[in-house]
């Protein structure tokens, strides 16, 4: 899950990603005293909004440069360094949490079932696991576009999952789930320029790894001519997301 994150660049041009995440805390519903574990808490900005609601926080990361960033930005808040897929370790269940919060995360982890265990390792019985991430088709135009100029391919890295193959996943492993939906998001990018440019940038390293670097300027110009048609509008760059929202409980 460990990735090389340019967290000053995420804040200036992808904030995007975490503001969208605000519409998941009524979902959530916060109380005062809760303990609650944000699982992707990138540079901690979701993680304040639910400590701000009362609840004592702990925001984990695999990025040390994203965990850098969340304790500069929130110096009070408690951050750790630490994997979706073992944070909690078989064995060694931590103080449980009344919640797991996730934002924009769990689609960087292929190895599902292992991070889901870990998720209900963390929670006390009737704990929350609120979560929203890319589903099924996220990113369907942009990674044809990246595969065409060369790119390798996204979806090995990546995992995105229907709402009936998550949720038998939740079920299989101790969740009940109450409430889980697909939807479409298309998402404007900040800088009508480079906007698609800097957001390959920032989220498909490991595709643009295979095109050679003296080939990389011409594959953005190829990919930009082969979704402009349909990814930009408004004067603005446009991103093809889909989204899968899911609220469960820990049986």
């Amino acid at each position: 899950m460990a990735k090389n994150w340019d967290a000053s660049l995420y804040e200036s041009d992808h904030g995007f990603v975490w503001k969208y995440g605000t519409q998941l805390l009524p979902l959530l519903n916060p109380q005062p005293g809760e303990r609650i574990l944000d699982l992707g808490c990138g540079t901690g900005h979701l993680t304040s909004e639910i400590a701000a609601a009362g609840a004592q926080t702990l925001g984990i990361d695999s990025s040390a440069d994203m965990i850098g960033q969340a304790r500069q930005n929130y110096p009070k808040l408690k951050f750790q360094l630490a994997d979706a897929r073992t944070f909690v370790a078989p064995g060694t269940p931590p103080e449980p949490f009344d919640a797991v919060f996730s934002n924009a995360a769990l689609h960087w982890v292929p190895e599902a079932r292992t991070a889901i265990q870990a998720i209900r390792r963390a929670l006390k019985p009737g704990g929350r696991f609120v979560a929203e991430f890319g589903g099924k088709g996220n990113n369907a135009k942009v990674i044809a576009a990246l595969m065409e100029a060369g790119a390798s391919d996204p979806l090995l890295t990546f995992y995105f999952p229907s709402v009936g193959e998550y949720a038998s996943l939740l079920e299989s492993e101790g969740f009940e789930v109450r409430f889980a939906t697909l939807f479409d998001r298309p998402t404007e990018l900040e800088d009508p320029v480079r906007g698609l440019e800097q957001w390959l940038l920032m989220f498909q390293q490991k595709a643009l790894a295979a095109i050679p670097a003296e080939s990389r300027t011409a594959a953005f110009r190829q990919i930009e001519n082969q979704l402009r048609p349909e990814l930009f509008y408004d004067g603005k760059w446009h991103i093809d997301y889909r989204r899968i929202r899911v609220v469960s409980v820990a049986l």
